[in-house]
C-alpha cells in the first residue's frame, strides 16, 4: 500500500475567501496541491526518480493484488436481432442469472426494461475475444470466472458453460420454469435454490448450434493418422440436424452425416473444426467444417484425451510425438 500521510492546515475562513478572491480559476485546496506538486518537482532527480518509481511499484502492485481478487461473469446477448458481449464483477452464477431471466420474461412490460443487458447496470463491454478468454477460465476452474452464459432471445435460448461437461443448453421457458420452483419459497436456502433448480433441468438439455458439450462428443472405431493428422470419427448420435443445420435426423430421406475431429500432430493441438461430410442417398457428398468455439474445443480435447488413453494408452501428445519420431526413422524409398 502507498504511504501516505495527511497534513491537516487550519485557516481562518475569512482569510480562506479572501486568499481564493485573488487565486485565478482554482481553490486554496487546489492552489496548495500546484504548490507541493513543485516542491517535489525541486528535490533532487535521483531522489526524486527513486521516491516516483516506489510509489509506481507500490500502485501496480495494489491494481494486481485488486485484479486477482476480482472475479466476472461473461455474457454474449442477442436480442431483437442485435448482440452484445459484456462482462460484470463480482459476477453471477447460474442461478442468479435464471433468477434474471424470469424477472424480465415475467414482469409487466410497462414495469420491466425494454433489453435484457438493461438488467446489469454495471455491466462492462468486452470483445468476443475476451469472451473466448473468459469462457477458457471458466472451464479450467480457477475460481476468477463465477459463469459464462449465451442467452438467445430470438431463438428463446438459454446456456451455460460447465467446468466439465461445457454448454448446457435449455429453452428458455423451461429455465423460467425452473427459476420459479427453486424461488418459489422465498425462505429457502440458497443450496436448497440450487438443488430445485437443477432437478427442474435435468433431463431438459436440448442441442444447439455453437453449444455443443461433452454429451455430444462420443467416438467410434480406431484413431487413424491421416496427413499429419489423428482423425477421430465423432457418432452422430445425436440431433445434428439442431447443430449444423442439416435434415437428416428424419424417416423422409437416407442422407446421413460423417463427423471428424482431427489433432494436428506438428503443431501438437486440436484442429479449430469438426470436419463434416453429408452423404445424400442420391449418392451426391456435401463437405464443410464447422468452427469450434472455447467451450467445445476444451470439453471435445477432454474427450479426445480420454479416447487416446483408451485406445492407445497413452497421452495424445506422446501418441503423436511416436508417430513423429516413427515417420522420420523410416527409410527413404529408392526407385
Amino acid at each position: 500500500m502507498a504511504q501516505q500521510e495527511e497534513i491537516v492546515l487550519w485557516l481562518d475562513r475569512r482569510w480562506k475567501k479572501a486568499i481564493e478572491r485573488h487565486l485565478k480559476d482554482e481553490t486554496l485546496q487546489e492552489h496548495l496541491e500546484n504548490v507541493l506538486d513543485e516542491l517535489c518537482n525541486r528535490l533532487p532527480a535521483h531522489e526524486y526518480e527513486r521516491i516516483s518509481r516506489a510509489i509506481q511499484a507500490e500502485a501496480a502492485a495494489q491494481r494486481a493484488e485488486e485484479e486477482a481478487a476480482r472475479t466476472y461473469a461473461a455474457y454474449h446477448v442477442v436480442e431483437n436481432g442485435q448482440e452484445w458481449y459484456f462482462k460484470t464483477t463480482p459476477g453471477e452464477e447460474l442461478l442468479d442469472v435464471c433468477k434474471k431471466l424470469r424477472s424480465y420474461i415475467t414482469t409487466d412490460e410497462s414495469a420491466a426494461p425494454d433489453l435484457f443487458i438493461k438488467m446489469f447496470a454495471g455491466a462492462q463491454p468486452i470483445t468476443a475475444e475476451e469472451y473466448d478468454a473468459l469462457t477458457v477460465l471458466r472451464m479450467q476452474n480457477t475460481g476468477k470466472n463465477r459463469g459464462v452464459f449465451d442467452l438467445d432471445f430470438d431463438k428463446r435460448e438459454f446456456s451455460a458453460v460447465h467446468i466439465v461437461d461445457g454448454w448446457w443448453t435449455w429453452a428458455m421457458r423451461d429455465v423460467s420454469v425452473a427459476a420459479y420452483h427453486a424461488t418459489r419459497s422465498s425462505f429457502a436456502p440458497v443450496k436448497e435454490q440450487w438443488s430445485k433448480l437443477l432437478d427442474h433441468l435435468s433431463g431438459k438439455e436440448i442441442t444447439s448450434a455453437g453449444h455443443l458439450s461433452a454429451r455430444n462428443f462420443s467416438f467410434g472405431e480406431e484413431i487413424i493418422e491421416s496427413d499429419g493428422k489423428l482423425n477421430f470419427y465423432v457418432q452422430a448420435d445425436f440431433d445434428v440436424d439442431a447443430a449444423f443445420g442439416t435434415f437428416v435426423c428424419t424417416d423422409q430421406n437416407d442422407d446421413w452425416l460423417n463427423i471428424y475431429a482431427n489433432y494436428d500432430m506438428e503443431q501438437d493441438c486440436l484442429c479449430d473444426t469438426l470436419e463434416l461430410n453429408l452423404c445424400r442417398g442420391d449418392g451426391t457428398e456435401e463437405n464443410w467444417n464447422y468452427l469450434l468455439n472455447a467451450a467445445e474445443k476444451e470439453v471435445l480435447l477432454r474427450k479426445m484425451e480420454a479416447f487416446c488413453q483408451q485406445q492407445i494408452g497413452i497421452s495424445l501428445h506422446e501418441y503423436a510425438q511416436q508417430l513423429r519420431d516413427e515417420q522420420g526413422a523410416a527409410p527413404e524409398q529408392t526407385m
